[in-house]
């Protein structure tokens, strides 16, 4: 079995990869989301206006989630190879006040995140439904990823 080493800062990840089983070590796994509403990628707010900005188009809405990953590893012939997907997952949010949004903004959570919120922290009070997988909201969707090594014998 190859080690697996997570090529992200993200805690979040690193925490997903534990949970199903991944170990890490010799395949290098990088993965980024973002959310998407409107023809527009939001990623991570810049700051609190930004965080209000995106939250309230947000509200009331239905927006996609995007998580993109690349899997490299070194075949025994010595060549590199090579294996990238995107999950999608839809998300729709309650409506939001001014005061839940300003309240939310004051946690600090949503000043990190994709879209200005986590699926996973205080904010999930406010998700009215998501179709498709939840850990591809949180940053990485484990299931597809765990099939796509399995796939490869990588596991």
């Amino acid at each position: 079995m190859k080690k697996i080493i997570l090529a992200s800062g993200s805690p979040r990840r690193s925490e997903l990869l534990t949970l199903v089983g991944i170990p890490e070590d010799d395949v290098v796994i990088g993965a980024d989301t973002v959310v998407y509403l409107d023809e527009t990628i939001l990623g991570k707010p810049a700051d609190k206006k930004q965080c209000k900005a995106m939250l309230k188009s947000l509200s009331g809405r239905s927006h996609k989630v995007y998580t993109g990953v690349t899997v490299l590893w070194r075949e025994p012939s010595g060549g590199m190879h090579v294996l990238s997907f995107c999950q999608e997952t839809k998300v729709r949010i309650f409506p939001l006040t001014d005061e839940e949004i300003e309240e939310y903004i004051a946690t600090g959570e949503p000043l990190d995140k994709a879209g200005a919120y986590g699926i996973q922290g205080i904010f999930a009070k406010h998700i009215e439904s998501i179709e498709g997988d939840y850990y591809n909201v949180v940053g990485l969707p484990v299931a597809r990823l765990y099939r796509e090594l399995k796939g490869h014998k990588m596991l």
